[in-house]
C-alpha cells in the first residue's frame, strides 16, 4: 500500500519541494517526478546512430531536484569531458490519470516551458554500450534547467514553432516542434499506460539535432516560439 502519511513525523526533515517557475506570476509549479523522451526527432535520432523509422518510444527519469531555474549558473559536472545541451519543450502536467487516450490526452496538461536536458555525454555512451541505464549520464545535481512554465491559458497547445539553441551567441540548434515523432498527447498517452501520472509531473519532450558540448564559463541560450527563452551560464572554473 503507498505510503501516503503527510501528518507523519520524519526522523530527518524532509527535503524542499523541487519546482519551476511560472511565467506572470509569484507562485510556482511544484515538480513531482521528471520523465524524459529520448530521441523523439528524427535528425537526432540518426545523429546519435538510430533509425528513427524502427523504435518505438523510450523514456528515462530525472529526480525532481534537478530542476534549476532560468539564469541560474550551472557547474561543469564532474567525471565527464563531454558536458553537452539538448533544448526542449516542457510539458507539466495538472491532471492525473492512466490509460489516457490520446484524444484526452491534452487535457491534462496545465502548462508548457522551455527546458535544456544537461548530459555527461560520455558516461551515457558508455552506459549505452554496457547495456547499463543511463542515470550517471541523465540523472546528476542541476542538470534539468527550466524556464517559468506558462499555463494552457495563456499559450493554448502548441503544436508547431521554432525551437533553438545557441552556445555564446552561436546557434547550434534550430528545428521547430512540429517534426517531434511522437507528438505530446501520443507520449501522455504512452507514458499513462506504463504508469499512472500525477499532478506535478514534468515531461521533456525530446531534443533535435544539432547537440554537442559546452564549455566552463559559455553561456547557452535558447527558446521556443510562443514559450519563451531560457539563459543558463557554466560556470567558470578552471
Amino acid at each position: 500500500m503507498p505510503n501516503a502519511n503527510t501528518h507523519a513525523d520524519f526522523v530527518l526533515p524532509p527535503p524542499p519541494q523541487a519546482s519551476v517557475a511560472v511565467h506572470n506570476s509569484t507562485a510556482r509549479f511544484p515538480v513531482r517526478r521528471i520523465i524524459c523522451v529520448g530521441r523523439n526527432y528524427a535528425a537526432h535520432a540518426r545523429e546519435m546512430g538510430r533509425d528513427p523509422d524502427r523504435e518505438p518510444p523510450f523514456f528515462f527519469m530525472k529526480p525532481a531536484d534537478t530542476v534549476v531555474d532560468d539564469g541560474t549558473t550551472v557547474p561543469y559536472p564532474p567525471q565527464t569531458r563531454n558536458f553537452h545541451y539538448e533544448i526542449e519543450l516542457i510539458v507539466a502536467i495538472g491532471q492525473g490519470g492512466t490509460d489516457i487516450p490520446v484524444a484526452r490526452a491534452l487535457d491534462h496538461v496545465w502548462g508548457y516551458g522551455v527546458g535544456i536536458d544537461l548530459t555527461r555525454r560520455d558516461l551515457q555512451l558508455q552506459a549505452r554500450e554496457q547495456g547499463r541505464p543511463w542515470d550517471w549520464g541523465k540523472g546528476f545535481d542541476l542538470s534539468a534547467p527550466i524556464a517559468p512554465l506558462r499555463p494552457v491559458s495563456e499559450v493554448g497547445h502548441p503544436y508547431a514553432g521554432r525551437i533553438w539553441l545557441a552556445v555564446d551567441g552561436a546557434l547550434k540548434q534550430d528545428s521547430d516542434i512540429s517534426k517531434l515523432i511522437w507528438p505530446v498527447p501520443d507520449i501522455i498517452s504512452i507514458c499513462s499506460q506504463s504508469m499512472v501520472l500525477k499532478p506535478g509531473d514534468v515531461i521533456m519532450t525530446g531534443t533535435p539535432e544539432g547537440v554537442g558540448p559546452v564549455q566552463r564559463g559559455q553561456v547557452m541560450t535558447g527558446g521556443i516560439e510562443g514559450l519563451g527563452e531560457i539563459r543558463i551560464p557554466v560556470e567558470q572554473g578552471c
